[in-house]
């Protein structure tokens, strides 16, 4: 016999973006039923940033070992127990999950059913044995890995962000299919821990970044014997007596790579085809749902959420997408999804940050524009750590309002926090000038950036003018 549930608010989908709109909901005293057919997290804990995160910084320290003779430490080969960093990266799983659990949600308030929701109308949810009449529903349901019709790609075992973590050993050879941030961070991580690594892609690498930035991230994969084909035609797929083999063509010649595991690493496509979205009225495509700047749907009493809606796949976007249905839903309010600059950040080593515009993306808008560059190489506490690839570059308006950061080395992930806030508060790069920031720390270079929008004053006459005359003065 079914149940029916009619709550103030239904969530499908228990991912980072569904679990943050639930659990804010629900402490507001708000009635909540989240549905979730697998894994509570979702991807970002299961399947993405927790793991991929988890295996860099064992891959990482790996590499500090291997060299460690730059700083005058003589250190034997690192010996990797490849069992031992598959049960690192499960463990930090496990050690986060209690926070995303059926229990912790239950505890709040929430009812949690676990089934495969599908849309029976506009107003109705199904459930498993659960009928859902929701005043308000929120589609929060991720995606999966998007596995493009290769010939013989279904004849062989491969892997995906989903299956590579479960792997226990050595990966002798990974042959990588696409040059994103899911291929670039888990190739590298194989090669520091000692796989070779072959990278492809139908296209040029990193289009979406600063060419500059990502000319330092493929430099350093290179020089750490990553093979890069960019531009590359997959033409078949078949078994070899080392795992399997890429036959492909590239430029003008037909090309062989043999190789003991395949990732798939080609994008990904929204969960939508289980949910009926038709039934309900809900507007949209194979890549996401359609919805408007509050995040609502052509259906008035649904929202869409993360990367159902397509775009941009980041778990803060799902955070910011959830606030966004928190504050119109509740409280009436009507935000703008597209007011707050989204950051990205690839994990590699170097890291690659970027937030608001690219340089090419603010000159397609105007030319009165100013680029400022800084170095890691002029940075002290680069030169102490050995790490001084890289630089950051910040566009700006004339007036110095900021327009867009990019940052490619040590931490720069954490680096970016200041000019986020920086351009959400529309501040000018000069305001930053009056920070005290600690020294010696990769911070510094945020700082000595920003003095450079003073440069061009140092050669104005009136200015040494002015010095020249305050001086006599006493």
């Amino acid at each position: 016999m079914e149940e029916e549930l009619t709550p103030d608010l239904c969530v499908i989908g228990g991912g980072s973006g569904g679990l943050s709109v639930a659990a804010a909901a629900a402490q507001l005293g708000v009635s909540v039923v989240l549905v979730e057919k697998g894994l509570m997290g979702g991807d970002c804990l299961n399947y993405g940033c927790v793991p991929s995160k988890a295996l860099l910084a064992a891959a990482k320290r790996a590499d500090a070992v291997r060299t460690a003779s730059t700083f005058g430490i003589d250190v034997l080969e690192a010996q990797i127990d490849h069992r031992a960093v598959h049960d690192h990266v499960h463990r930090a799983i496990a050690n986060i999950a209690p926070n995303d659990s059926i229990e912790r949600f239950t505890g709040l308030g929430v009812r949690v059913v676990q089934a495969q929701a599908s849309f029976l109308d506009k107003d109705t949810l199904e459930a498993g044995p659960v009928l859902v009449r929701a005043r308000r529903f929120v589609i929060a349901t991720g995606g999966t890995p998007f596995v493009p019709a290769i010939p013989g790609l279904d004849e062989i075992p491969y892997l995906t962000n989903e299956t590579i973590f479960d792997i226990g050993e050595r990966v002798q050879h990974l042959i990588v299919l696409g040059g994103g941030p899911i291929g670039f961070e888990l190739g590298q991580a194989h090669a520091m821990l000692g796989a070779e690594v072959s990278i492809f892609d139908t296209g040029a690498f990193l289009t979406k970044e600063d060419p500059e930035a990502a000319r330092v991230l493929l430099k350093r994969l290179e020089e750490s014997g990553v093979a890069m084909y960019p531009n590359t035609r997959v033409e078949r797929i078949e078994p070899s007596v080392q795992g399997l083999a890429v036959h492909f063509h590239h430029g003008t010649d037909n090309v062989i790579v043999k190789g003991s595991h395949l990732l798939v690493a080609t994008g990904r496509r929204p969960n939508l085809k289980p949910l009926s979205l038709d039934r309900a009225g809900i507007a949209h495509t194979d890549r996401g749902i359609k919805v408007s700047e509050q995040l609502k749907t052509s259906n008035r009493k649904v929202y869409a959420i993360g990367d159902a809606v397509g775009g941009q796949q980041f778990t803060h976007l799902a955070n910011y997408h959830a606030s966004i249905v928190i504050k119109n839903a509740l409280f009436r309010l009507k935000p703008d999804v597209s007011a707050m600059p989204i950051p990205r950040v690839m994990y590699t080593d170097p890291e690659l940050a970027q937030v608001g515009l690219t340089e090419e993306e603010a000159r397609s808008k105007s030319r009165r524009i100013r680029i400022y560059r800084w170095p890691f190489a002029d940075n002290d506490r680069a030169q102490c750590e050995r790490r001084t690839d890289g630089f950051i570059k910040v566009i700006t308006k004339k007036d110095g309002t900021i327009l867009g950061v990019t940052i490619v080395g040590p931490e720069a992930g954490e680096l970016l926090q200041l000019w986020i806030v920086a351009i959400a508060k529309e501040m000018r790069i000069g305001d930053l000038t009056s920070l005290v920031l600690p020294y010696p720390t990769y911070s510094e270079i945020s700082k000595r950036v920003a003095f450079a929008y003073y440069r061009p004053l140092l050669n104005k006459g009136w200015l040494r003018w002015i010095i020249g005359l305050l001086r006599k003065l006493g």
